[in-house]
């Protein structure tokens, strides 16, 4: 049985938000600023204010949303899972201990100028949960602009 996202999303939508702020919020206030390197990577993928970019490296899988509706949406839509290495949440970056990389890093540091663009979590995570719905993860414009962007050294 499948996950019907676009059903769910109206639904799913306040809840999510609500878990990427305080995700954010996390990261933002525990995680570590990029380094000098990692500001010109910033900047060579879009990004305005890299100063304001936390990462936070975790051992194992991305942190997963308590709400058990919105757990299943992320691992049915692939935006949870054992094969996802990073999530950026606003200027906020998480990603998956040993899955550290240049290019893992620039494609999340292109979420980031993609949040910078729309404005905040709010404006963005509608657009982009859109974006599953209509294209499927790994075909969403967002996904397929990160990619584009992602730097090997």
């Amino acid at each position: 049985m499948t996950f019907d996202l676009r059903a769910a999303l109206p639904v799913l939508l306040p809840k999510a938000i609500a878990w990427a702020q305080e995700r954010e919020e996390e990261i933002l206030n525990t995680g570590i600023p990029l380094t000098e390197y990692e500001i010109s990577l910033a900047k060579r993928v879009g990004v305005s204010e890299p100063e304001k970019v936390r990462i936070s490296i975790v051992d194992g899988q991305l942190p997963l949303p308590s709400d058990l509706v919105l757990r299943q949406a992320g691992l049915a839509t692939g935006l949870f899972g054992p094969h996802m290495a990073g999530i950026t949440l606003g200027h906020s970056i998480c990603i998956c201990r040993p899955h550290e990389s240049i290019r893992l890093l620039s494609h999340e540091l292109r979420h980031v100028h993609q949040y910078e663009q729309m404005g905040s979590i709010v404006a963005f995570l509608p657009v982009y949960l859109q974006q599953i719905v209509d294209y499927e993860y790994s075909n969403a414009p967002y996904e397929v602009d990160a990619r584009r962007h992602e730097i090997y050294s």
